[in-house]
Order: C-alpha cells, then structure tokens, then sequence
C-alpha cells in the first residue's frame, strides 16, 4: 500500500512539474530544431552563393582570356555587388587588372587594384595586389606613391619582393643609397621569391652614392667634389 502510495504521489510530482515547465521544454525543443534547421539553410545558402561565385569566375577568366572587356567587366561587376569580399571578388580585381593592362588602360588597372585593397580579408590576395598596383604606379612614373603604398609592410611572405620594388622606387627618385638597403635586404631573404640575378644587376647597376658629408660651414661645396673625385677612383 505504501508502494502504491509512493508511485501515485511520483505521478503526482510529475504531473504538477509538467503543468508548471512543460511549455518551457516544448518551446525549448522548437527553438533548438528551429536552430538546426536555420543552420543548415545557412549552410546550403553558403554553398550555393560559392557555387555561384565560382562559376561567373570562371566565365570572367574565359573573358580575360578572349579580351572581351565588356563582358568581363558585365561578370566582375556582377561579383562585386552580389559576393563582395570573397576571394572571388577579390580574383576578380585582379583579372580585371590585368586585362585592363592588356588595352592600355592602367589607370583603370590602378582603380580595380585599390579597390582590392578596401576589402575586407583575403590577405594573401590583398597583398599580390599590393605588389602589382606598385608596378603599374612605376610604370606610371610614380615612385614616391610606391614607397608610400609599400611603408610599413612587414609580411614576411611578400619582404623581399616589397623590398625590391622600394628599391626600384628609390633609384627612380634617384636615392640611390635607400635603393641599395632596399636591395640588400631583398638579397637577405631566404624565401626565394625574387630573381636574386636581377637584383644583383640591380644592386650593381646604381651609380655610385655620394659621400656623406662632414658636418662644417659650407660642408657642401666641399662635399660633391669629393664624391665626384671617389667615383673617378672607382672607375
């Protein structure tokens, strides 16, 4: 009887604990199944827009390939405003570049490049960008921008190549001290990612910096012949 008794006032328990939280475990339940399912939708979501992504870059290569600039910009166009900040978009800008290099067209290959560099992410990419949009700048009789564009880049990945094109940038200004530093530290790097040949013909190529002058009134009257008397020495 006390078993009995026992096992009613169990239920009991349990009946009065349903009625009171019951509501709180079947809202529970919904919300966790309603999470999941949310989850999955987010999942397949992702996964579709990268199938997507991946298809209009490919098209855009195709594009690249033929010089087809209209359509090509109709595509990366298309990945700018509908997968902003993918690595696809960011290919894209490159692609773009390069063909806008291709039809003489470096200042809109400077504009597509800047603008890679406003994304957010996609580092690696960011930073081939970096390298090329420092090209065109060189090529476009910029050098103070490129040693701007480059100041402070301390991407052990890209160093030597960032030091290479610093100093391209100084010799173009004609400091040729900076550009040797920068070329030696580009020749310092192990990662073998620059043609150590042409750096070396580079290194060797700039004239002969001038002597330090010595501090004194009129130091520099004196300083230049000097300079000019060394470099007849060397030759």
């Amino acid at each position: 009887m006390d078993d009995l008794q026992s096992e009613k006032e169990q239920l009991e328990e349990m009946r009065a604990w349903w009625t009171e939280y019951g509501r709180y475990v079947i809202a529970g339940v919904v919300i966790a199944v309603g999470l999941l399912f949310g989850f999955n939708q987010y999942q397949s979501s992702k996964l579709a827009a990268q199938v997507e992504a991946s298809v209009l870059y490919e098209s855009l290569t195709v594009h690249v390939s033929d010089g087809d600039l209209e359509n090509a910009e109709s595509v990366a166009d298309d990945l700018a405003s509908n997968y902003a900040n993918t690595a696809y978009a960011a290919q894209s800008n490159l692609a773009m570049a390069k063909l806008y290099m291709d039809k003489n067209r470096d200042q809109d290959a400077t504009d597509v490049l800047n603008e890679l560099l406003l994304m957010r992410g996609n580092k690696a990419l960011k930073q081939i960008g970096r390298l090329r949009l420092a090209r065109i700048l060189l090529y476009q009789d910029k050098p103070q921008e490129v040693i701007d564009l480059l100041a402070g880049q301390d991407d052990l990945a890209f160093a030597a190549l960032f030091a290479e094109m610093r100093g391209d940038a100084f010799a173009a200004l004609g400091q040729n001290t900076a550009a040797g530093d920068e070329y030696r530290t580009a020749l310092a790097d192990t990662s073998r990612t620059i043609n150590r040949g042409i750096v070396q013909m580079k290194l060797v190529d700039l004239p002969d910096a001038p002597a330090p002058a010595t501090v004194v009134d009129e130091s520099e009257e004196s300083a230049e012949p000097a300079a000019d008397g060394e470099g007849g020495e060397s030759e």
